[in-house]
């Protein structure tokens, strides 16, 4: 998958429909927020990390010190500003190298990692904006699968890094997409075993194992909408999956 040109896109097509809209409408997945707050943190959060990557840092950067970290008031400007961000952060990554190792949230890696880190941000931020707006967002399934194997990552290393359990000693689940063409990259198992907490692209029935549209799969794993909501099937023990949301925020 091209991270670059993903980033790039969802990024213009999410300020596309930010500038369409009432700025004052609520975000309801996003509790507190409006749409002009939900462009705000994009936009910072783009050039946050392209500051970390640029600035070779090892340590957090304050949201507060990022250069020009709000967009200007003129509309027009702001979606200049908006879609300026994710260049910085292109070039912030050539210039240092793909793989010159910054600080992350789960520890240092490779500058290259905020790429995709940032491709996801947006595109979960763009069915956000969508579903506050009452429209269809079509995220490519691709993305969508990858979306949930980026998720289940950051999941699983921030409780592993926090020594939080978010599934019970000898408890899976599975996540199984039933879009074409995804082959292995469609199918998700995560389990506690005596090695710990750890995930895999394998098949396998799991404590508890949801089906549906790989979109779907990743709305329901990010607490936008529940499993029954989507009409995603859903088979054993639906606690286990309750117990995982409940446990691994972001």
């Amino acid at each position: 998958m091209d991270f670059r040109a993903a980033l790039l896109d969802q990024t213009r097509s999410f300020g596309e429909l930010i500038a369409s809209s009432d700025p004052e409408t609520p975000v309801p997945t996003c509790p507190e927020w409006t749409l002009k707050q939900l462009f705000r943190h994009v936009g910072r959060g783009n050039r946050w990390a392209a500051q970390i990557i640029s600035e070779r840092r090892v340590s957090p950067l304050d949201p507060r010190e990022v250069h020009e970290g709000r967009p200007p008031d003129d509309p027009e400007a702001a979606i200049e500003w908006l879609n300026a961000g994710v260049v910085q952060i292109l070039k912030a990554v050539d210039q240092v190298g793909t793989d010159t190792r910054v600080w992350t949230f789960l520890g240092p890696k490779p500058g290259g990692w905020w790429i995709r880190r940032r491709v996801h941000e947006v595109a979960l931020h763009h069915c956000d904006a969508a579903m506050a707006l009452g429209t269809t967002f079509d995220m490519p399934v691709d993305l969508a699968a990858d979306a949930v194997s980026e998720w289940i990552e950051i999941s699983t290393g921030m409780a592993n890094k926090r020594h939080v359990e978010p599934l019970a000693s000898g408890s899976s689940f599975h996540l199984h997409a039933t879009d074409e063409g995804l082959g292995p990259t469609g199918e998700w198992t995560v389990e506690h075993d005596e090695d710990g907490l750890g995930w895999s692209h394998s098949h396998g029935k799991g404590t508890v194992a949801l089906k549906g549209p790989a979109t779907d799969l990743l709305l329901a794993i990010t607490r936008r909408r529940t499993a029954a909501d989507l009409g995603l099937e859903v088979f054993g023990d639906t606690a286990t999956w309750d117990t995982w949301l409940d446990r691994t925020p972001f």
